[in-house]
């Protein structure tokens, strides 16, 4: 994306500032991005044009250093399937690459994709990935499970582990007052785990697959929703995952503090600079570089 704090210029600018030299690739070159009224311009690259980059990078040696690959938004299924050999062709010269995906799929309610790539991503896509970070849309729609409780969510991620990745990260969601029907006079109710959830609040819930037949080990944060729709969140929530889960990759709970106390105070800072604009509502990332390399202490992440 160009001129828009969305896609890879969301991704990118965060990983470099946490010591990385990244190599990106953009699947689309935009004037903008979709969220402005007047529509966009621009080009959208194919399965085959992906396939020339990375054989260029191959015939000059460029793939045996790559440590991740992380992805974001691929808009069909030929693309995904490129994607996927540019992924095994990378893994040829270091078998321990890391396959962060980011299952763009759609959200509130809104496929941002065709529906068939769900099908795509379950069968082809996820068994790849060491770790995915969908958000509360696309975990429904990938494991067919509606999250309206923790122990939804529980279920849904241990059915993203059976399809391959190791570590799942939802990367938001709304869980629904499970005692509205009983307590009508009240505003908030508690989860299986003794949690006050109410509508203004969003939950994130980490899990690391265990080996050796045991549990899953899971943690979750809740944190105020603030107001808004804001736009490339979830293309700075992967890469700071992805960053910091590099870093610290047998410490999932102190990962997940950074990613979203980072993400807190950018989508704070973002709301109270924001007007009505599309451009306004796109992430203060530049303002934000302090907090991005320095993440604040606000939420813990607790086990579940």
């Amino acid at each position: 994306m160009m001129k828009t704090d969305v896609g890879n210029k969301a991704a990118v600018f965060p990983l470099q500032l946490l010591g990385y030299d990244v190599d990106f690739i953009n699947s689309v070159h935009f004037s903008n991005h979709t969220g402005y009224e007047k529509g966009l311009k621009g080009d959208v690259m194919n399965g085959e044009q992906l396939l020339q980059i990375m054989q260029g990078l191959e015939d000059n040696d460029l793939l045996g250093e790559v440590g991740y690959v992380l992805t974001g938004y691929m808009g069909s299924a030929s693309f995904c399937e490129a994607v996927l050999t540019v992924v095994q062709t990378i893994r040829k010269y270091n078998p321990q690459v890391q396959f962060v995906c980011d299952p763009v799929l759609g959200d509130h309610g809104k496929f941002y994709v065709p529906p068939q790539l769900v099908t795509v991503f379950q069968d082809t896509v996820i068994p790849m990935a060491d770790v995915v970070t969908p958000n509360q849309f696309e975990v429904e729609q990938l494991t067919g499970i509606v999250i309206q409780t923790m122990d939804d969510a529980r279920k849904a991620c241990s059915q993203l582990h059976a399809m391959g990745p190791s570590t799942v990260f939802i990367t938001s969601m709304v869980l629904a007052d499970e005692a509205e029907g009983e307590r009508s006079n009240t505003t908030a109710a508690a989860d299986s785990d003794g949690v006050v959830v109410s509508p203004k609040t969003i939950s994130i819930l980490a899990s690391k697959r265990s080996k050796d037949g045991q549990p899953d080990q899971l943690w979750r944060i809740d944190c105020p929703m603030i107001p808004g729709s804001f736009t490339g969140t979830g293309d700075l929530t992967a890469s700071l995952l992805l960053g910091h889960l590099a870093k610290d990759p047998d410490n999932l709970p102190l990962v997940m503090e950074k990613v979203i106390n980072t993400m807190y105070v950018v989508i704070e800072r973002t709301h109270k600079l924001s007007g009505t604009t599309a451009k306004s509502k796109e992430l203060k990332l530049i303002q934000s570089k302090h907090d991005i390399e320095n993440p604040p202490f606000l939420f813990q992440a607790r086990p579940i």
